[in-house]
């Protein structure tokens, strides 16, 4: 058994065994008016989450994992889920709950807010927020930065690029590859890319930082990772650069962390109150201005310097519920030994 399934299901077991555990003590979920099951970072929305508390006037408690652990929880829960809402991380997640046909179909109004190549095709899910992958490159050590993901299987590139394979973001990437180029072309890019000795790292930062650092000369992250940087130390400081992919290369994704409400139940109206609020101006300023997220609902654009409009981005197009196959891009990753 590889790695990622084993950490999937040592997770899977350790959210059981907290389970039993807070049925012993008392489980605030029992209690809460509306139960959020979250493949979002605590760190990241818990301001937001306090905030919508107040705001929708109902006690929340809120569980966090990875979207996908997440999705597959839901899954094997079925109608006994406490969950009332799901917030992913990413669109494929939810995808997945709307192929299952768990997701409740959301209102117009609330739908109408999104442009509709950021919610899902049968309305059961909305996006609250958008992310572009992007490559960050050393100005130092790239003359010219490649302008597809393509690129970076050529000699020229063999042992500079730095990457994260275990990453929810990237696997997304990966399959978007999959859905526009398909299966054949996805895995013969990553045997290319692999036997180009990229260096692999923790996370998004450390890919970051070892790119500002001159440790590898490209990286493959998430726009937003550099925003915020450039916010916290300055740009001259961050000493990494990044290039936004054009012609609608897969390594441009834009991908969107949504929310849907559970068919099953019994707390839609507090749901509902929590979608529109995270589709409001004031959650849609805070993805904007304190996450350094494309804000997706109208009327509200991102504040931050230098940040290229979401429009102009010459992304692909791609129907982001389809990003729901992640399983076999997991196993697509650990056939080709990334994983």
């Amino acid at each position: 058994m590889r790695r990622p399934l084993i950490r999937r299901l040592t997770a899977l077991c350790a959210a059981a065994t907290l389970l039993a555990t807070a049925a012993a003590c008392g489980n605030p979920e029992d209690d809460a008016g509306l139960v959020i099951y979250s493949g979002r970072n605590e760190n990241l929305v818990k301001p937001l989450l306090e905030d919508m508390e107040k705001a929708i006037g109902t006690t929340i408690a809120v569980r966090y994992g990875d979207s996908a652990e997440m999705a597959a929880q839901i899954q094997e829960e079925g109608d006994k889920t406490k969950a009332g809402l799901f917030f992913s991380q990413d669109a494929g997640a939810l995808g997945a709950l709307s192929t299952k046909g768990l997701l409740k179909k959301l209102p117009e109004s609330s739908l109408d807010k999104v442009d509709p190549s950021f919610r899902g095709g049968a309305g059961d899910w909305v996006g609250t927020s958008g992310r572009v992958r992007v490559l960050a490159y050393h100005p130092g050590q790239v003359s010219k930065v490649p302008d597809s993901v393509h690129d970076l299987t050529k000699p020229e590139w063999k042992g500079k690029v730095g990457y994260v394979p275990t990453n929810a973001s990237f696997q997304a990437f990966v399959t978007g590859m999959r859905v526009l180029e398909g299966d054949d072309a996805t895995r013969a890019w990553l045997k290319g890319l692999k036997a180009n000795e990229p260096k692999v790292y923790e996370n998004n930062l450390k890919v970051l930082d070892a790119v500002g650092e001159g440790e590898v000369a490209l990286g493959l992250v998430n726009h937003y990772y550099w925003y915020e940087q450039v916010a916290e130390k300055g740009e001259d400081k961050v000493g990494a650069k990044i290039h936004f992919l054009p012609g609608g290369d897969p390594g441009s994704l834009v991908n969107a962390a949504g929310v849907g409400i559970l068919k099953s139940s019994d707390q839609t109206a507090a749901a509902q109150k929590a979608v529109d609020f995270l589709l409001s101006e004031k959650a849609q300023k805070y993805f904007a201005d304190d996450t350094k997220e494309y804000p997706l609902a109208a009327g509200v654009t991102s504040t931050v310097k230098d940040l290229p409009a979401l429009e102009s981005l010459d992304a692909p197009k791609i129907d982001l519920g389809k990003l729901e196959s992640l399983q076999e891009t997991l196993k697509m990753l650990q056939d080709v030994g990334m994983v």
